[in-house]
């Protein structure tokens, strides 16, 4: 079945609350095999609901809206849908009956326009609402199934989590659920890894792969559908044995992870601790480091050291190596590598990395933007800098030399753990 969600709200469009109900349902209804062909914003406007409903009509066999199920006389959403499919409204007296319940424990007066949150579509099925006063709609027409859920994050999921999916599953009959495997790498670009998999992507048939990418990771999305997940676990497992030999060593998870919680949860296991000494970056590693739960388990700190000043009061790396005619400067690899081995001897940590380079909008020391080195040292072990080239504006380049450290770090703990494995 192919879906359409509409987010009803003038509030979307202004930009004032952010649309994740759409991502919620988009992933709730691959789950169960419908597929979301097209999402839909409109305003609290009746003229425009019923011509986004009409539209929806003609493309899809779904139609989730969210939004506009409330008291006030810009929600909209049932009497428009009543409307367009000719159906009167009455009431669902159990919600009725627990919204009067609801205002009279509290004390407070419900006003004559609440009772809209009781009104459903004659001949529909109620949706409950567990955590609010709305109550949902699910009902079919014409071959074209409906679902009216509200706004609220909070009441809408557990709605259609409880009820709505459900619903759905019992239109579908023997039609098998999606199954998805996500694949997650770093250190290399969309583009390379599409080139080095087109073949398999080219002929692709059961499983299906899908890449695609954020700033410094790419996913790949294997999809099935199967009776049970270890049904569709084996279905992919030649794909993925296939992309594991072409592309293993970027590939640092099996499953929907940042590449910071991977090497949080390994230094954790390891029992190894981590510093980080960061200029152009400002920052952010620790910060993508330090969102992980329970990262200071193994994240000791850092040092923010921006200037040359900085770089010679803090880690006492020598002006001349910074500064002077014939001097590397502060972006070289020799500064990357000298940043990453004086913190670890001032911090004592495990393994520290490092990140100096030029992140715009202009060039610095004569060195274009985008240049970056990246330093990591170990306690008692080698120390490895590493020369890379971003692109794109300012935050860009800082978040995508970020990733590329952590990159650096995950290849690191491998060869560690290569290094335990032999000793």
């Amino acid at each position: 079945m192919k879906a359409e969600i509409i987010a009803v709200g003038t509030e979307l469009l202004m930009g004032q609350i952010v649309n994740t109900n759409a991502q919620f349902l988009s992933q709730q209804c691959t789950a169960i095999g419908v597929g979301v062909y097209y999402q839909t914003v409109v305003g609290d406007n009746e003229s425009r609901l019923r011509q986004a409903l009409e539209t929806a009509r003609q493309r899809a066999d779904v139609i989730i809206c969210t939004g506009g199920l409330g008291p006030t006389q810009d929600d909209l959403t049932k009497d428009v849908l009543a409307a367009f499919l000719n159906r009167s409204l009455i009431v669902h007296q159990p919600s009725m009956d627990y919204m009067t319940e609801f205002f009279r424990g509290r004390g407070i007066a419900m006003v004559e326009s609440n009772a809209k949150q009781a009104l459903m579509l004659k001949g529909s099925d109620p949706l409950p609402n567990d955590t609010g006063l709305a109550v949902g709609v699910a009902l079919t027409q014409d071959d074209t199934h409906y679902i009216l859920l509200p706004g609220p994050p909070k009441e809408m999921k557990p709605m259609f989590e409880r009820y709505g999916t459900g619903w759905l599953l019992g239109l579908m009959g023997g039609e098998q659920p999606l199954y998805s495997k996500m694949l997650k790498f770093a250190g290399i670009g969309e583009s390379l890894l599409e080139h080095k998999l087109i073949d398999l992507i080219d002929k692709q048939t059961d499983p299906t792969i899908a890449p695609y990418a954020k700033e410094g990771e790419v996913t790949l999305r294997l999809t099935t559908r199967a009776g049970s997940l270890s049904e569709a676990d084996a279905k992919m497992a030649d794909t993925e044995r296939e992309i594991r030999e072409r592309l293993g060593e970027y590939l640092y998870a099996d499953r929907d992870v940042p590449i910071e919680q991977v090497i949080v949860d390994r230094l954790i296991e390891l029992g190894l601790s981590l510093s980080a000494a960061e200029s152009c970056t400002g920052g952010m590693l620790s910060d993508m480091i330090t969102s992980v739960p329970g990262s200071s388990e193994a994240y000791h700190g850092g040092l923010i050291t921006y200037t040359n000043r900085l770089k010679h009061a803090l880690l006492g790396i020598p002006m001349e190596l910074l500064e002077g005619d014939g001097a590397p400067g502060a972006i070289s690899e020799r500064t990357a590598r000298e940043m990453a081995e004086r913190l670890l001897e001032r911090t004592g940590t495990d393994f520290a990395l490092s990140v100096t380079g030029v992140a715009g909008p202009s060039p610095s020391e004569g060195k274009p933007v985008g240049l970056v080195y990246i330093g990591f040292a170990r306690r008692g072990g080698e120390t490895v800098a590493i020369e890379t080239k971003q692109t794109g504006n300012r935050e860009l380049i800082k978040l995508k030399a970020s990733k590329a450290a952590l990159y650096l770090l995950w290849k690191q703990l491998h060869k560690h753990d290569e290094a335990a494995e032999r000793s």
